[in-house]
């Protein structure tokens, strides 16, 4: 249903070295990477750019995105690079029987202090 998702970054380096790894977890790849004036833009995807960070002269808000996992494994490792590359911890990996039994997530604060989750929602 969502086309794409875009966060403004306040350190574009810093950031992508953090989606590049967090991300590369789940699969997800850096396809794109280029500079509009002083702006910078990176995209992330799977076939094509569905997440982009990028600078900008707008403030920066905080933000939610969750990233779809094929397992409960890859949630793991999303988390434990996360934390790797700066993320703070906003949720260790677990089941949220809140939202359904096989709910299986974790949450990180990327660099900029959005709200990174990587979830997947198949039973193990």
């Amino acid at each position: 249903m969502i086309d794409h998702v875009g966060l403004k970054v306040a350190d574009f380096e810093r950031s992508k070295a953090f989606y590049v790894s967090a991300l590369g977890t789940l699969g997800v790849d850096l396809l794109d990477d280029f500079a509009i004036g002083r702006d910078r833009h990176a995209g992330f995807g799977k076939g094509r750019p569905t997440f982009w960070i990028g600078t900008g002269r707008n403030g920066l808000s905080g933000a939610h995105v969750a990233f779809a996992a094929a397992s409960r494994a890859e949630v793991n490792a999303f988390y434990s690079v996360a934390l790797s590359m700066g993320g703070r911890d906003n949720g260790a990996p677990g089941l949220r029987a809140h939202h359904h039994p096989d709910y299986y997530s974790a949450f990180v604060f990327d660099p900029d202090g959005h709200n990174i989750e990587a979830v997947c929602h198949a039973a193990e």
